[in-house]
């Protein structure tokens, strides 16, 4: 694995930022997968490729493991059960290790754990537009000219109807879920503490924020606040746990 290379698979922060139990991340290094592959069911299998990852002894589930030329890729979900925090730890370390079915066997790499560390989901994965839609006709907060995949148009300020956005590391829920599922039909996994999200700064009022049907991934619905500044690209951030997303993420946004 590479030094600082597991990072928060929504925001890939490299500013040393912790990653958060139930999160998905990115893991980065060479030799760390032989072949490309995506997880094909829910739950997620602990082994894609003949390569596993553990967290504090238990193992992952993975989302996906790309090879690469230069660089191998995994995409795993942090067990919730790599770390319990109890007051007044509020914070950890993880022991991580990639295993291959080879018998080779990774270097351990430490990475800080919280309870709780927000990134926003985006189309580049970083900074850029926010994979943020409406709640009804599911546009993406963008120009109708951003020439993404889907249909898109600005957020509008004060609409009932909430604009929902995608993250991952928003802590624990009321109704939790076994590492590598989802919450069951008709249940709403709420997390236990309420995110504040910031559109251009303003906070937004925070109609519901949870699990959504995809594994390790929250949505959080929001009524974007009167006095929100207007713009195609107005910075999109969540605060939670002392820690707040990348201020490079932007959504469009209109009166």
């Amino acid at each position: 694995m590479s030094p600082g290379g597991i990072l928060n698979a929504a925001s890939s922060d490299k500013t040393g930022q912790p990653v958060a139990p139930g999160s998905l991340v990115s893991i980065y290094g060479s030799n760390l997968v032989l072949v490309s592959a995506g997880a094909l069911s829910i739950p997620l299998d602990t082994q894609l490729s003949g390569t596993s990852v553990t967290f504090n002894g238990v193992l992952a589930p993975m989302l996906s493991a790309t090879h690469g030329s230069g660089q191998d890729q995994l995409n795993v979900q942090i067990p919730w059960e790599a770390m319990a925090f109890q007051p007044p730890n509020t914070s950890g370390t993880a022991r991580v290790v990639v295993t291959r079915n080879t018998g080779a066997i990774s270097a351990p790499v430490n990475v800080a754990l919280t309870p709780a560390a927000p990134g926003i989901f985006t189309f580049q994965t970083g900074p850029g537009q926010a994979v943020a839609y409406g709640n009804t006709d599911y546009a993406i907060a963008a120009l109708e000219t951003a020439g993404l995949p889907f249909p898109s148009h600005p957020a509008k300020i004060g609409d009932p109807a909430t604009l929902v956005i995608l993250a991952t590391g928003l802590g624990p829920v009321d109704h939790p879920v076994s590492s590598g599922g989802i919450p069951a039909a008709g249940v709403l996994s709420r997390t236990l503490t309420t995110p504040t999200v910031l559109v251009g700064n303003v906070p937004a009022q925070v109609v519901f924020s949870g699990l959504s049907p995809y594994v390790g991934v929250y949505q959080i619905n929001i009524v974007i606040a009167t006095g929100t500044p207007t713009g195609n690209a107005v910075p999109l951030q969540i605060q939670m746990n002392g820690i707040t997303s990348r201020g490079d993420v932007t959504i469009a946004v209109s009166q």
